[in-house]
């Protein structure tokens, strides 16, 4: 694919002032109905038809090959709630020299504008692409809900690879894990704690804890490394004088490619005592051989290749994908989060490199 250079700092500029707009307007999962428009319309600016399915915004190439490959462009528009220890209006676009401070800002607001631009220059553009490229804005993936990306996949051709906009330093993500929350319950018999009655639900809780925090899943992803299991959340008894008879608590667990999420729990409701329930086991992990064109290309370009321990949408992608984007995961969910201008045009001209010439 050959195509002129396009003017880097151009579109910079174009993409954070769409991001500044983003950024002025709260856009929390389930509630991105004042951010979906500001999509809408840079897409109809850029002469595009666009499609929308909720809060869900997308557009499609035309100037590609008959038949071609399709390939996905993505990144959220929603965000969590802002924390209560900021010191600048979340709300709202705030610079201190080239950081550019706002709720989302990093992510993934930085990422979304970059794949924005890169799609609109690209699907402009007077080339013929070896591919159709497919830019799609999704809500709720902030509460990976059913509103995001999973309502939109069906209504598009299945693609061929997706990228997934996420803050990853501009590296390249080539595995991800999934995610497993189970809600457990030890149950006991509750009695009067003064006399030798009833049976503990939160001892018997305690020993099925010991195990899960002690326990190691023996298969070892050459990408991903261990399964990874937490206890986050306990909650039992009513009152000083009374043997609890329930103990509930919440299990975290971080999946890889080397166990189904099904196979996990039942490891887990083999080993333990108490009652277990997985919420989902939608959200699978994820990863792309060695030999993919797209990892070929990250090699090519002296980008590092990593396994990902945090979850996207990815997870919800049958489909191979990759996880890349401007600015640091580590900035995601803190007070006075923020990108850096330079980071943005990283992001725009790592995108551009990544498809140039890709061949799937």
């Amino acid at each position: 694919m050959e195509t002129t250079s396009p003017d880097i700092v151009a579109l910079r500029d174009k993409a954070v002032g769409l991001l500044e707009k983003l950024l002025a307007t709260p856009s929390l999962s389930r509630s991105e109905d004042k951010t979906a428009p500001i999509l809408k319309e840079f897409l109809e600016s850029e002469g595009f038809e666009y499609k929308t399915k909720g809060n869900n915004v997308w557009a499609e190439s035309e100037n590609h090959l008959p038949g071609a490959p399709v390939i996905l462009l993505n990144s959220h528009h929603d965000t969590v709630k802002p924390a209560t220890d900021w010191t600048k209006e979340p709300f709202a676009a705030t610079y201190e020299g080239e950081k550019l401070y706002g709720l989302g800002s990093n992510d993934a607001g930085a990422s979304l504008v970059s794949l924005a631009t890169v799609f609109a220059t690209l699907a402009k553009s007077e080339t013929t692409l070896p591919y159709k490229l497919i830019f799609a804005s999704t809500a709720e993936e902030e509460i990976s809900g059913p509103n995001g990306v999973a309502s939109v996949l069906p209504e598009l051709p299945t693609p061929d690879l997706g990228i997934v906009g996420e803050p990853t330093k501009c590296q390249m993500a080539v595995a991800e894990k999934g995610l497993i929350v189970i809600d457990a319950t030890a149950e006991g018999v509750a009695g009067h704690a003064a006399r030798e009655e009833g049976i503990n639900a939160i001892y018997k809780a305690m020993t099925d804890i010991e195990w899960l925090a002690t326990y190691t899943f023996p298969k070892m992803s050459e990408t991903l490394g261990p399964v990874k299991v937490s206890v986050t959340q306990i909650e039992a008894g009513s009152q000083h004088n009374v043997v609890p008879d329930r103990c509930s608590f919440v299990i975290d667990v971080r999946t890889t490619d080397r166990y189904t999420n099904e196979e996990i729990v039942e490891i887990i409701d083999q080993n333990t005592r108490s009652v277990i329930k997985p919420r989902s086991c939608r959200l699978n992990s994820s990863g792309l051989p060695a030999d993919h064109p797209a990892v070929l290309k990250a090699e090519a370009m002296g980008l590092e290749r990593f396994g990902s321990p945090t979850l996207s949408d990815q997870a919800l992608m049958s489909f191979p994908t990759v996880k890349i984007g401007p600015g640091d995961s580590a900035r995601s969910h803190t007070a006075d989060e923020y990108i850096l201008v330079s980071e943005i045009e990283q992001g725009i001209r790592t995108y551009l490199e990544l498809l140039d010439g890709l061949k799937l």
